[in-house]
């Protein structure tokens, strides 16, 4: 990967629908060689996908929770069993095997605190594998990216 590379992606990830001309215009180099990077860029799993960004708030999503995760860890396809339900959630946006106090950390999605209720219900306490796990509701968000530095 070169400066043009570096360049081309940094652009992308400010607007994936920038037109070809447009990037190419921008970095100096043809149209058909900005094509070529792009399609080798994405070849080699480097831009994994392309995708809108959504705003939370306008979707009624007024509640965002960090939570940090802490499993009894008697057997390994109970782990397993976890991270699956995680992987697969729908208010579960991001989600992290960590090292340190908690064993996973995730950021949940929900309308409201009686939505979060709900899902540490369904979640949380209904999981015999889950020995405790800390919330922190995200007061206001000051940063928030999907953005790498390239």
């Amino acid at each position: 990967m070169d400066s043009l590379d570096r360049k081309l992606l940094a652009r992308l990830q400010k607007n994936a629908k920038t037109p070809i001309q447009e990037l190419a215009q921008e970095t100096g180099a043809s149209t058909a060689s900005v094509q070529r990077r792009l399609r080798a860029l994405r070849e080699a799993g480097v831009i994994k996908q392309e995708s809108a960004i959504l705003d939370p708030q306008k979707l009624g999503l007024g509640i965002t929770a960090i939570v940090g995760v802490e499993l009894e860890r008697d057997r390994l396809d109970q782990i397993e069993a976890f991270k699956r339900k995680a992987r697969h959630h729908p208010q579960v946006t991001n989600f992290y095997c960590i090292a340190g106090d908690s064993d996973f950390i995730m950021i949940v999605m929900a309308k409201d605190m009686a939505g979060y209720e709900a899902f540490t219900h369904e979640f949380f306490f209904a999981d015999k594998n889950v020995r405790k796990f800390r919330t922190s509701i995200v007061v206001s968000t000051e940063k928030a990216t999907l953005e790498l530095p390239v």
